[in-house]
């Protein structure tokens, strides 16, 4: 059997999608499983074991390009791929399935898709609220129940990639190591302000803990707010925008503690697992938790909250404003605990 998985756009999302992953190799022993994606999620799903080759999709958001995606179809055509696993819910997901002849092509009906998807799951978001349980419902039957527990997520990192990726870095690494991700790709109302993190790194500097900040170059500015706002006995180490994804996913998993807003790199931080403090403001970890025994999740529940909006519609950002510093060293030395 060769199947073709049309991954997320979004880091954590495509983590999400392991369990499926691991359920197709379950069900069918020999599985090729391949898998489209964008470059930016592609060092993701190079530590997946269940993923044998990454085709690259080169499409922006939002960016149609019919020739373009029908030419990659032509290409994919010569695969001999009997199934495509469509996990995005657009129908310009679909079309490449499509044009490549892909014999069975599952995935849940949205925008319209009936022809493009001609294996059509119905959503029920009641029995399904998470979405990695979404992902892995594809593995069956149209209609079947979904067996749980789900397989937890798992990336590979290595003693030896860990090593390369300091060496490559000029980093030590030090005996106790916080990571802190203080960025978040969908907007501000998912962010910690910089001045929790700021005195929370202080705090943990007291225990011993060196903290190393990472994420992308958009999240650079936070991260030397953070820095700034530090005192100066301990200084966070900003790598924000210095390292690749593969390299941020070696020095996660070298970490002894990881502090993170809900993000991609929380998911990627559950699935090394690590010692992980999830910070939850306008999104609901009902959706999408961390998948990990270690996680500890932090969600003040307000009422105004799960609001799932990129910026807090009533100004005042309660819901992580007022998640306190103190509550999350504590959740961070009870995580360290034996």
């Amino acid at each position: 059997m060769k199947a073709l998985i049309v991954a997320p756009s979004w880091i954590g999302d495509t983590v999400l999608a392991q369990p499926l992953c691991m359920r197709l190799h379950e069900r069918m022993p020999g599985l090729q499983l391949d898998a489209l994606a964008p470059r930016w999620v592609a060092p993701v799903l190079e530590r997946m074991p269940e993923i044998a080759q990454i085709v690259d999709s080169p499409f922006a958001h939002g960016d149609l390009s019919l020739r373009a995606r029908h030419r990659l179809a032509r290409k994919l055509a010569t695969n001999g791929y009997q199934r495509a696993y469509v996990l995005p819910n657009s129908l310009k997901s679909a079309l490449i399935p499509f044009l490549a002849d892909i014999p069975q092509r599952i995935g849940f009906v949205g925008e319209k898709r009936y022809g493009l998807i001609n294996h059509r799951h119905t959503l029920d978001k009641t029995l399904l609220p998470q979405m990695a349980e979404r992902f892995a419902q594809l593995a069956e039957a149209p209609g079947a129940a979904l067996p749980r527990p789900l397989p937890r997520p798992r990336l590979r990192s290595s003693a030896d990639g860990r090593a390369s990726t300091c060496a490559a870095l000029a980093l030590d690494l030090p005996e106790k190591l916080a990571v802190f991700c203080p960025g978040a790709e969908y907007g501000p109302a998912k962010r910690w302000p910089a001045r929790h993190f700021a005195l929370l790194a202080d705090l943990l500097g007291e225990t011993g803990h060196a903290v190393w900040l990472l994420g992308s170059e958009k999240d650079r500015p936070i991260a030397e707010e953070i820095v700034a706002l530090a005192g100066p006995a301990r200084l966070p180490l900003n790598l924000c925008g210095r390292t690749s994804l593969g390299q941020a996913i070696d020095l996660i998993a070298a970490a002894s503690l990881v502090v993170c807003n809900d993000s991609g790199l929380m998911h990627v931080a559950a699935a090394l697992d690590r010692r992980l403090i999830a910070l939850y403001g306008s999104s609901s970890p009902t959706f999408t938790p961390p998948l990990s025994e270690r996680a500890t999740i932090l969600s003040l529940g307000l009422a105004c909250s799960p609001c799932f909006q990129r910026r807090c519609p009533l100004g005042h950002l309660d819901c992580l404003n007022k998640l306190a510093p103190q509550q999350v060293l504590a959740a961070c030395l009870a995580e360290a605990a034996p």
